[in-house]
């Protein structure tokens, strides 16, 4: 643990040196060389991410894939949104714009008295040893990450910005930051926020952030993989989510049952629209309407398997899905009713935009 820690601050020092300073002093920042410093961390992070995802998630796509790539372009744009962040670009504008803001805002409070909380001294002299804190700082944000997700899915408002990251029909390793950035935002502040209530150290943030976003890179990959009965449950494989994001599965859940024929007479009682009081309550909540599906039932937004890294939130609060299936991805509506979610990066940042007000 120590010698990688050793190795990677020694590969910090060298790119800041040959490339990082020079650039910042050259662009009149050299005021703020110490967050510099730090930015290279991020970008050093992302390199090496990328070289993973080339030497080794790629080959592992091209072995066992689920489906031929037939859309080349729509990947090309997931590259674009992974080297965005990846390479430290959503980061830095981060730290020009929402990280100031947070970091007066925690200073003020401990100004105040009111001081962070250390989860690493739960237990002293075990929660403080640095492999048991990382192990414990990372089951704590993934389960956080759970609750966001489930947010995401739940809202409609969110849902709107979410389902971008919903709408690949071809997902690939590329995939995993197909996102809004207005979803990518609000993401962020409350994981960060987070950090900052529980005390987290700034090397060990980098760590769980970096582990998370490769192992979050090799469950989209296109890859027709499942970790057994057993390792199903203890991690979460390319299979457990691609079912997440598979049409009808992974972002619904049914309602009622309704028939697949309807009468002439009308929409079966199944169907039954809720009264004022009930669609004003969801409506409050920012809950989505249920939804008639002729081939299905009645529908609203939920879904299985929202789990980040550990699959034990999903089985703890009834959403896991273990089925050895592998489904074409997508959104029903993109399908059903060829709702477009944009073919370029900035159409699809756009096209959220006006689904957010209703306008697409």
């Amino acid at each position: 643990m120590d010698a990688l820690a050793n190795a990677f601050a020694d590969l910090q020092e060298w790119l800041f040196e040959a490339l990082v300073q020079p650039l910042a002093f050259g662009l009149g920042l050299g005021n703020r060389l110490e967050d510099a410093y730090d930015a290279t961390g991020w970008l050093l992070v992302g390199l090496l991410q990328l070289v993973v995802l080339l030497a080794v998630i790629g080959p592992l796509q091209r072995w066992r894939p689920v489906e031929a790539v037939t859309d080349r372009a729509t990947v090309r744009v997931d590259v674009l949104y992974t080297l965005i962040h990846r390479l430290g670009l959503f980061r830095l504008a981060l730290f020009f714009t929402l990280t100031p803001l947070l970091d007066d805002l925690f200073g003020e409070l401990r100004v105040a008295g009111l001081a962070t909380f250390h989860l690493d001294d739960l237990w002293p002299g075990v929660t403080d040893l640095p492999l048991v804190s990382l192990l414990l700082y990372l089951v704590v944000f993934d389960f956080v990450d759970y609750w966001i997700h489930r947010g995401q899915h739940r809202f409609e408002w969110w849902w709107r910005l979410h389902a971008l990251h919903h709408a690949q029909r071809q997902m690939t390793m590329w995939s995993d930051n197909r996102n809004h950035l207005l979803d990518d935002l609000l993401r962020d502040v409350i994981v960060v926020v987070v950090a900052q209530l529980i005390g987290v150290a700034p090397g060990q943030f980098v760590a769980i952030v970096a582990f998370t976003q490769l192992s979050e890179s090799f469950q989209h990959a296109n890859l027709r993989l499942s970790f057994g009965r057993w390792g199903e449950r203890l991690w979460i494989s390319p299979r457990f989510h691609r079912l997440h994001h598979s049409i009808g599965i992974g972002h619904e859940s049914p309602v009622k049952l309704i028939k697949a024929n309807m009468s002439a007479a009308g929409p079966s009682q199944g169907a039954k629209a809720p009264g004022p009081s009930e669609a004003q309550g969801k409506a409050a909540r920012g809950d989505s309407e249920d939804t008639p599906v002729p081939s299905v039932g009645a529908v609203k937004l939920g879904g299985h398997n929202f789990g980040v890294l550990l699959p034990w939130w999903d089985m703890l609060f009834g959403t896991a899905n273990f089925e050895q299936r592998f489904d074409p991805t997508g959104v029903r509506d993109q399908v059903e009713q060829g709702r477009d979610y944009g073919r370029g990066f900035w159409s699809q940042q756009w096209r959220g935009v006006l689904r957010l007000f209703g306008r697409a």
